[in-house]
């Protein structure tokens, strides 16, 4: 063979050569890939939870959609949620379906890995040490942890005395703190608020006499509030000022109004003056405070820029005489030129022009509208009632109304869930979210159970179709309120 042919045909074969080593190299680089667990936490996980035919991206739609190949995938959960609550191994279920010894913890059916030997003892305890310690990834990072600016969104439970907090962009569970002052006792949340600024999270409780005040940046706890003057009370709703500096909260059970100064985190309370006082909401110059009683006709009027000293004689009284029963809840449109509010018992939202308080419209709603939600979005000027216990639908127990206030017309009545109650709008994403107590025994069998009653779930409507979207996060025992931080 010529040496110029013999050169070129050894080079040929080299480069053959390079270029399927090149191949193999890259195949096997593509096998090993990095899961992003602690070593610990995925030997456990990827030899025996993210297998074929379980948890892993090729199988998942058969085993809850619950994808475990990776930490992000995790993060995900299922259709139902979270798996995994940093630093709560008492709320993640991921513990749960892989214990077997009820000393230990929670056991719930079937036993994962299915069909297979359950994790021994010290592979469970592995995993509840790492969620007990945040669940870091394996550089030690927290999932959700950092960004003081996150969108997200929080959720009161009355029945754990819990709050939950879910990341906006995943829609899962996050964080849950516990609420209150006692452990053991409930003290039931009832009302949870963002201010204006955004800056913080206030909540309010049936059954303790504080606000407390927590900081949006990192959901930690600035202050326990006394309200009340000493004297215990029924909290159960609130608003805050426009400026962010002021809010007010009712008492149901002597019917009295705290005021709350927010910068020096102190309170006045007024003398009572009514039963049953529930809804609260400012109006547009936010000095005249309009309170709803919740089991009469009459919704009153407050002047607020002297609150602390507050006499009856300064008490005005809208509408006793109009038949309405059973005031519940006012809010005022995005423009402040109307006010709705719903009455539970007459099964009836009314709207008011609130420059003149004179009557524009009633709409007939079913059984026990309860709580309102505005969209801020000029395409979508829709004001969202839920009705608790309506029965529209065959298959469940509540609804939610949309109307649009501007036209003053029903625009579409939705299937919730089961007993829908607290409810918010998300009109940056175009969402709007609807907390669903399911607190009656004759609602859907949760997928998992609390020492402190039925859990509930979120439902997630799109705003501009009106449709249900996929996936409903199981909330703790009887969820109640909702607030939103975009």
């Amino acid at each position: 063979m010529p040496i110029l042919k013999q050169t070129q045909h050894y080079f040929y074969i080299f480069l053959l050569l390079t270029v399927a080593s090149c191949r193999k190299d890259k195949y096997e680089t593509t096998q090993v890939t990095e899961t992003g667990y602690p070593a610990d936490v995925d030997a456990i996980i990827t030899k025996k939870c993210a297998t074929s035919g379980c948890h892993n991206s090729i199988s998942k739609s058969t085993a809850g959609n619950l994808d475990l190949s990776t930490f992000e995938h995790m993060l995900e959960g299922t259709k139902l949620g979270a798996i995994n609550i940093p630093y709560r191994a008492d709320h993640s279920t991921l513990l749960f379906f892989t214990n077997v010894d009820s000393l230990l913890g929670p056991v719930l059916i079937p036993t994962m890995p299915v069909n297979q030997a359950p994790l021994s003892k010290q592979e469970y305890l592995t995993l509840k040490t790492w969620i007990e310690s945040g669940s870091p990834d394996i550089n030690g990072i927290v999932p959700f942890s950092g960004n003081p600016n996150r969108s997200k969104f929080y959720i009161v439970n009355q029945g754990c005395d819990l709050l939950s907090v879910f990341d906006s962009e995943k829609r899962v569970i996050m964080r849950y703190y516990n609420l209150g002052l006692q452990n053991g006792v409930s003290e039931s949340p009832h009302t949870i608020k963002i201010t204006p600024d955004g800056q913080y999270v206030l909540v309010v409780f049936l059954n303790a006499d504080i606000v407390q005040m927590y900081r949006t940046q990192d959901d930690s706890l600035i202050a326990n509030i006394p309200i009340g003057n000493g004297i215990s009370g029924n909290w159960n709703t609130l608003v805050i000022s426009s400026d962010s500096k002021k809010a007010y909260s009712v008492d149901y059970l002597s019917g009295r109004i705290a005021y709350i100064d927010l910068l020096s985190k102190t309170s006045t309370t007024t003398p009572p003056f009514a039963n049953s006082l529930h809804g609260v909401a400012l109006n547009a110059t936010d000095d005249t405070l309009y309170v709803t009683e919740d089991l009469g006709s009459r919704l009153f009027t407050v002047p607020v820029n002297d609150i602390a000293n507050y006499e009856e004689r300064n008490l005005r009284t809208l509408y006793p005489d109009t038949g309405i029963l059973g005031i519940h809840e006012i809010g005022f449109t995005p423009d402040h030129s109307k006010y709705f509010i719903t009455c539970g018992t007459a099964n009836q939202v009314w709207v008011f022009d609130a420059a003149t308080n004179n009557v524009l419209d009633t709409f007939h709603t079913g059984f026990k509208p309860q709580e309102l939600a505005f969209s801020k979005s000029a395409s979508t000027p829709y004001v969202f009632v839920t009705c608790t216990e309506a029965n529209t639908f065959s298959n469940t127990t509540g609804s939610v109304e949309v109307f649009n206030y501007n036209t003053l017309s029903r625009v579409k009545i939705l299937a919730a869930g089961w007993q829908p109650h607290g409810i918010g709008v998300d009109d940056k994403r175009g969402l709007v979210y609807v907390v669903n107590r399911n607190a009656s025994p004759n609602g859907p069998a949760p997928h998992h159970t609390t020492n402190c009653g039925r859990n509930g779930w979120l439902s997630t409507f799109d705003i501009n179709t009106l449709k249900l979207q996929s996936g409903s996060p199981e909330l703790s025992s009887d969820p109640y309120q909702i607030a939103i931080r975009p």
